[in-house]
């Protein structure tokens, strides 16, 4: 692996290697690009399979927080970092203090926040070791709600572009994941009378959202079957691939988990053939980082919640200009977000 090309490739500025083998911690920092400001992005604790699986992960997710940023209107540059082992460890504290460490060495041009097999209370420990963390207990804390009120006005601006109508009374949603976000979407749906088909791989979370909202189950492995007008996807990515693209009959994908297009220059014009309207899946989840941004300045829940709502505008303007283009929608939000971060260079370089 040649890790200068595959940062120069990705436009990426700085790749921070951090490793305490005492405290089993090793960890990456990415930061993409500060144009608009500092590079916010979560912390991820997973169990990756080598060394070139976790940075290439860290490279792409930290390339798709700066991306959210820029649509979204934030003055924030966009980054990522791993940690490399078992999200189940119950002996957490000085993994995540050595973590805190590495970010406050960064100097505040990196914040982070939690991600995938983290939590707020993770984040205190961080916070420990640094000021450059978000999403603490009694502040901003758990952006999963503000997250999925995102990807439910998404899904609302989807129907909108599809139907004539943001109407999801009757509409059949099938959700992917029922972790923090999928829960909280599968009750905004449900408060719309949206009928419900989940899957996960945890039963708890199945049991949960079965007796909260009336929703039928299906097994993971036939999610991509079923015959259903909207697809939300809030697990991992690259749900969208090879295998899985014959078999999706839907109308619409929007859903919360990121990077869901495995290969985006191929996959998006294959949806946009197939008539499937695909909201862009960095675009349509951003509640969580606009939760955190209102951390940062100081806004009521109320702002950062209504912020997020305003989500369902962003997609309209870029499903026009997709349609106005003649091309598929994540292009469409990638020149978007691309023009925003070219026009802010005009002001200054990095942060």
């Amino acid at each position: 692996m040649e890790i200068f090309d595959l940062m120069s490739e990705g436009g990426h500025e700085q790749l921070s290697f951090w490793n305490d083998p005492e405290l089993g911690y090793r960890g990456i920092i990415a930061i993409h690009d500060t144009t608009m400001g500092p590079a916010l992005g979560g912390t991820r604790f997973w169990n990756y399979d080598s060394d070139a699986d976790a940075i290439v992960d860290v490279l792409r997710l930290s390339r798709g927080m700066t991306y959210k940023a820029a649509i979204t209107g934030l003055n924030l540059g966009g980054g990522k970092s791993v940690i490399w082992g078992d999200n189940k460890t119950i002996d957490r504290e000085m993994i995540f203090r050595a973590h805190g460490r590495a970010v406050e060495a960064m100097g505040g041009r990196y914040i982070t926040a939690e991600d995938v097999g983290t939590s707020p209370d993770d984040m205190e420990f961080v916070h420990m070791e640094t000021e450059h963390v978000v999403g603490l207990i009694g502040r901003s804390g758990d952006p999963s709600p503000v997250t999925a009120y995102g990807v439910y006005r998404g899904i609302k601006a989807s129907a909108k572009a599809r139907y004539g109508s943001d109407s999801l009374s009757g509409k059949h949603v099938v959700v992917q994941g029922l972790g923090h976000v999928g829960y909280h979407l599968c009750k905004d749906l449900a408060k719309e009378k949206a009928q419900l088909t989940v899957t996960d791989l945890d039963d708890e979370r199945i049991q949960r959202v079965v007796e909260e909202t009336g929703a039928e189950v299906v097994a993971p492995d036939d999610v991509y079957d079923v015959d259903a007008d909207i697809f939300a996807p809030c697990a991992l990515g690259a749900v969208v691939n090879d295998d899985t693209l014959d078999r999706l009959s839907f109308d619409i994908i929007a859903g919360a988990a990121n990077n869901q297009l495995a290969r985006g220059e191929d996959h998006g014009p294959a949806l946009k053939e197939r008539g499937i309207l695909y909201a862009p899946d960095y675009v349509i989840n951003a509640g969580g980082l606009i939760n955190v941004y209102g951390e940062i300045n100081e806004w009521s829940a109320e702002r950062s919640k209504r912020k997020a709502g305003d989500i369902y505008n962003t997609l309209l303007r870029i499903f026009a200009l997709a349609e106005s283009e003649d091309t598929s929608t994540d292009v469409a939000a990638n020149r978007v977000a691309e023009r925003r971060i070219q026009e802010a260079r005009h002001l200054q370089r990095t942060w």
